[in-house]
């Protein structure tokens, strides 16, 4: 189901197209994340002047904030080609070194989910990554011997949601590590407003802050929304997007003026009417939800934890005081069992 959700930040078949023609291509046309942008243009500007390729990147964060799209803008700007792979992908240790032999020299090797890559095959990255060679076991039994084959100086580029789940030997060997964050409402307004700009669409400042602040700091939501509130322009409007039909787009859509959609709504009602509240466990959340431990976790959790919307505690999940509010619940504080008068009284362990 949260493949299908409007506001998942993770890619669907819809937004791979639509995407290419977004992407920023160079430094100058990337909107925010200031502080990575910086440091990736003192890092590019000495590598060229040594005539060097960039040291090893690792660009980790939620998806949809940009990661893929930096690393063709460090192609770009390095003035070379990137390869692209994802560590689902690289099946083999052998995948990978057909890749690797068929890398030019100062080429961009771009890994997606690079925390997805197995052990095998990492054994065969880290010399690559260190010394610029592929370690091969040529023959079988007691015949077999190493053979080391030099490969040109080349640039990997990492991406990963989940950086805690890189292993320390391949997380080392990055140079520069570099975290996304989530954008200002400003960063998404420029991002918005340039994106209708490229499509041609006709859409007013305040149509642009509006889809924009909706979007969850995400730029790829923000691309998906703005696509949405097109096709209701032009249907129900006279094809421009005002703060008004950007409004009523967005209500059509049921994301309401915090970014939320009904899947989070639905979330939260569970925990405030079905479990007064909370604590309450992940899987039991998830069965009444019907829905996967995982997508809960991983999809729906991040961005009401961002907004203080939830508590993940030892004891479970529970509804804040703001989702209350935001709902149209009444709010009554909860008192602990230490608290009561009238509460048995616990023995002390030792």
């Amino acid at each position: 189901m949260s493949d299908e959700r409007l506001l998942t930040p993770e890619p669907n078949d819809d937004d791979q197209q639509a995407e290419k023609s977004l992407r920023p291509r160079a430094l100058g046309e990337f909107i925010g994340q200031e502080k990575v942008i910086e440091q990736l243009r003192i890092a590019i500007v000495a590598a060229k002047a040594r005539k060097e390729p960039l040291d090893h990147t690792l660009f980790y964060g939620p998806p949809g904030l940009g990661k893929t799209s930096l690393a063709g803008v460090v192609a770009n700007e390095m003035g070379v080609q990137m390869k692209i792979t994802s560590g689902p992908a690289i099946e083999r240790a052998g995948d990978l070194a057909a890749i690797l032999t068929n890398l030019q020299k100062d080429d961009v090797l771009f890994i997606d989910e690079v925390h997805r890559l197995n052990r095998a095959v990492e054994e065969v990255l880290y010399p690559a990554m260190e010394d610029f060679a592929l370690d091969l076991i040529v023959g079988k039994g007691p015949s077999a011997r190493n053979l080391r084959l030099k490969l040109p100086r080349f640039t990997t580029v990492g991406a990963t949601t989940r950086l805690a789940l890189l292993t320390s030997p391949l997380r080392d060997r990055f140079v520069s590590v570099q975290r996304l964050d989530f954008y200002t409402d400003q960063a998404m307004h420029e991002i918005v407003a340039r994106s209708a700009r490229i499509l041609g669409m006709p859409i007013t400042a305040e149509g642009a802050f509006e889809i924009g602040r909706r979007a969850r700091g995400t730029p790829r939501i923000a691309n998906r929304l703005l696509r949405r509130v097109r096709d209701y322009a032009q249907v129900v409007a006279d094809g421009i997007i005002t703060l008004e039909v950007a409004r009523a787009a967005l209500s059509s859509l049921e994301v309401d003026e915090l970014g939320l959609d009904e899947n989070d709504r639905r979330l939260l009602r569970a925990i405030i009417e079905m479990f007064d509240g909370g604590p309450v466990g992940l899987s039991t959340l998830a069965a009444a939800l019907a829905e996967e431990v995982d997508a809960i976790e991983d999809v729906y959790e991040p961005f009401l934890l961002q907004l203080g919307f939830l508590q993940r505690t030892p004891r479970g999940r529970i509804a804040n005081r703001r989702a209350y509010g935001h709902l149209g619940f009444p709010y009554a504080e909860k008192t602990s069992p230490s608290d009561d008068p009238n509460a048995p009284q616990q023995g002390r362990l030792w």
